[in-house]
């Protein structure tokens, strides 16, 4: 279980303590593109939900302006670039807020520009809902010329598909076909759709869009790739039988009994129904097809001992990689990691 709700003002206030006063907060969104010299230009302001609004908001609108300005003089790849920033930070900006009209607003911004980036894009992108609990899961479907196989990317709990541009676009420059969805309480289809997250759900959607993927790609292999969250349900869906691989970054165990930040498990309380952990258990699950796993030794969510265990239970074909400086999800190798994954789902 985890905590009640508490007020959404009391929330976001504990986010923009942790925000000015933990280095650490800022990993994960320096690894997904928002620009270090900007966080230290606007960290010391973020005083409240204003000025965090406000701040980001401006400079996610900055982007979409020289965007515009490199297209009228030709250039298509920076302009894609920096819709695709704009996007990010327009994420970054409904991030704060765990529900509500302006969370729904903020969204659809960072929606339209990852959809004015995709219009200059080389690789071909298809926008889909699939339907669960009778409410719609909104999803990404990018295809470079000559696809060697599918990856379908399973995010963390508190990502929206927009954040992960970079994972997309490194899949899709090898060759891989990408399915990026928001799952149940996350992205669209929590803000604009209104589906919250339960363990039962979770497992619906993960088997769904690998049955999905099938249907579209029926000649092509099937590989999962997740982070945090992301990463255990990855670990679930490879007991699917259309999949050949998976590869798991610091996957979170529902086991682990270390403290999450209040603000996290504060904002996990909005997206979840019925205060549910809206993870799968990995410890007593059969692993048949190989995984590679990735662990960061510093990781204070996930412990060594459980990434031990779990690797015990997996085929002999599997592999672990641990990086002794990093922490939870590795933020900062995980462009090698997408390379070493894709390198192994290749062979």
């Amino acid at each position: 279980m985890i905590a009640d709700k508490h007020s959404m003002e009391g929330t976001i206030q504990k986010t923009l303590f942790t925000a000015r006063l933990f280095d650490g907060f800022w990993e994960r969104w320096v690894a997904h593109g928002i620009d270090e010299e900007e966080i230290k230009g606007v960290r010391p302001l973020l005083t409240d939900k204003e000025s965090w609004v406000r701040l980001w908001a401006g400079l996610a609108f900055e982007k979409t302006e020289e965007a515009a300005c490199f297209l009228d003089k030709g250039n298509r790849f920076e302009a894609e670039t920096l819709y695709r920033k704009a996007g990010l930070y327009y994420q970054f900006v409904q991030w704060l807020i765990p529900e509500g009209n302006e969370k729904k607003i903020w969204m659809e911004k960072s929606v339209l520009s990852s959809r004015l980036a995709d219009q200059l894009s080389a690789v071909v992108t298809t926008y889909t809902e699939l339907s669960l609990d009778g409410k719609a899961v909104s999803g990404r479907v990018r295809k470079p010329m000559h696809p060697q196989g599918v990856v379908i990317m399973v995010n963390p709990i508190d990502s929206a598909k927009e954040e992960l541009f970079s994972y997309e676009t490194d899949f899709a420059t090898s060759g891989f076909v990408t399915l990026n969805f928001d799952g149940p309480g996350q992205g669209e289809t929590f803000s604009v759709h209104g589906l919250k997250a339960t363990k039962q759900n979770w497992e619906m959607y993960v088997d769904r869009i690998i049955h999905y993927a099938k249907s579209c790609f029926p000649s092509m292999p099937i590989y999962l790739f997740g982070t945090s969250s992301g990463a255990a349900w990855a670990l679930y869906g490879s007991g699917h039988s259309d999949v050949v691989k998976a590869a798991a970054v610091s996957p979170a165990f529902l086991e682990e009994k270390r403290q999450m930040p209040d603000y996290f498990t504060e904002r996990l309380t909005y997206i979840s129904e019925n205060n549910q952990v809206p993870l799968p258990s990995l410890l007593d699950r059969p692993f048949h097809r190989p995984i590679y796993l990735f662990h960061g030794k510093q990781d204070v969510m996930v412990s060594d001992q459980h990434i031990d265990l779990l690797f015990e239970q997996l085929p002999e074909e599997s592999k672990l990689k641990e990086y002794e400086n990093e922490g939870h999800c590795c933020n900062f190798k995980l462009g090698d990691i997408r390379q070493l994954a894709m390198d192994w789902f290749a062979q």
